[in-house]
């Protein structure tokens, strides 16, 4: 049985970056991810005056607290990371200057106003463009307070977030869990935080440094495993992030019969461990809205997977794929097509129905986004005619992965 060890967790190094920025002394983060959305993050945080040093494979933070953020010489960008504009503004609505954060490709078009209305329920002065980035900050006397109906992981953290600078709690209720790494690394870094299922909030008060290991990322092993299980390899994942609200992905493939087992090593403050896949005959399932948050991600990639299942698919609760870095529904739908498996979106659901084999029936391209490219990877393990243009794309969250991706299905 082959063997893979994912890259870091992109989400996991982003946050990581943020928060260890915020604390109070110097932070050490093993392992962090380098791809062009950490990259962003750090060139937004020395903009703010956060400094930073490499040792071997770790990155030292030396952290400025809560109230030690420079105001910069100009916009904060964050290049195509939707997870870094939103969870900044959420620190920016804390400062006592104000600031400005912008974006560039993709970024410049995904809808931001629901995180900026989010942010206004608490206190802050902050604006959009006609729904589009810049986020406009100005400095403004967060009072705290209680916001329903959060429906995504980045507007939770943008809200728990600013709640440090709070002159009161934030309280929060989401309408399904989602990811929750920030309220994980805010607890190692001393914040105190409330969770109980959908409901979650922060007190005010400073952040301490602390060391912290990132570990391998489920979302970028996520085409390894659509792959194995296309092509009936078996494959042994290690070192991986196991997150219970990032397995949605996996939960889904066992419901629709693939033989997967995990192995936890370590629970805190992010688990992380072993996943075997081994050949499995898949069958279709119906997937309601409230898994949808667990794997968003991977979304492309269970419609694939899809394809080549017994039965017909639905994905219920996908909209949000409309404002990614493509019209992933859109763009998802292209690639079905391409691989000649007939699939509909209709009534907020995706319809995807399995054929018997793929068949290359057109060049597919990417469309600049790195979910759609990878998905993409794991169909050509299977239908190795399948074309693809477009592929450099996966450099915003994997740099090294069609490499990877070689090594283990040549």
């Amino acid at each position: 049985m082959k063997s893979y060890a994912p890259p870091p967790d992109k989400s996991i190094t982003v946050r990581a970056l943020l928060l260890t920025a915020i604390a109070a002394g110097q932070s050490r983060i093993e392992n962090p991810l380098v791809c062009e959305d950490t990259e962003a993050a750090s060139a937004c945080l020395a903009a703010l005056g956060v400094k930073f040093c490499r040792d071997g494979n770790a990155l030292i933070v030396e952290g400025r607290g809560l109230k030690g953020l420079l105001r910069p010489s100009g916009p904060l960008c964050a290049g195509e990371s939707g997870a870094l504009a939103r969870l900044l503004a959420g620190i920016m609505a804390g400062q006592a200057f104000p600031s400005e954060i912008t974006g560039s490709g993709s970024l410049l078009k995904r809808p931001m106003e629901k995180t900026a209305a989010a942010l206004r329920k608490i206190g802050a002065d902050i604006k959009t463009r006609k729904g589009l980035l810049p986020f406009i900050i100005k400095p403004a006397l967060l009072k705290g307070g209680r916001v329903t109906g959060v429906d995504s992981a980045q507007v939770k953290s943008a809200l728990l977030l600013a709640g440090l600078y709070a002159a009161g709690p934030v309280r929060l209720k989401e309408k399904f869990p989602t990811r929750d790494h920030t309220e994980r690394l805010l607890a190692l870094l001393g914040a105190r935080i409330t969770k109980e299922g959908a409901r979650c909030g922060a007190e005010p008060g400073p952040l301490t440094a602390r060391p912290f290991a990132v570990p391998g990322d489920i979302s970028s092993a996520a085409p390894f495993i659509a792959a194995a299980l296309l092509t009936g390899e078996p494959l042994r994942i290690i070192s991986c992030g196991l997150n219970p609200a990032r397995l949605g992905f996996v939960a889904a493939l066992k419901k629709m019969g693939a033989r997967i087992t995990l192995k936890t090593v370590a629970a805190f403050p992010e688990p992380y461990g072993e996943l075997e896949i081994l050949p499995s005959a898949l069958k279709a399932g119906k997937f309601s809205p409230a898994g949808i948050p667990a794997l968003i991600d991977e979304v492309p990639l269970l419609a694939v997977l899809a394809g080549a299942a017994r039965g017909t698919t639905e994905l219920r609760g996908v909209e949000a794929l409309r404002g990614k870095e493509s019209d992933r529904i859109e763009s998802t739908l292209t690639l079905l097509a391409a691989l000649g498996v007939k699939a509909v979106y209709k009534r907020g659901a995706l319809i995807v129905t399995g054929a018997k084999k793929f068949s290359a029936k057109a060049p597919v391209d990417a469309f600049g986004d790195h979910r759609i490219a990878m998905a993409a990877a794991a169909a050509q393990a299977a239908c190795p005619g399948l074309k693809l243009t477009g592929r450099d794309c996966v450099a915003k969250s994997y740099p090294g992965f069609w490499k990877d991706f070689r090594k283990v299905f040549k």
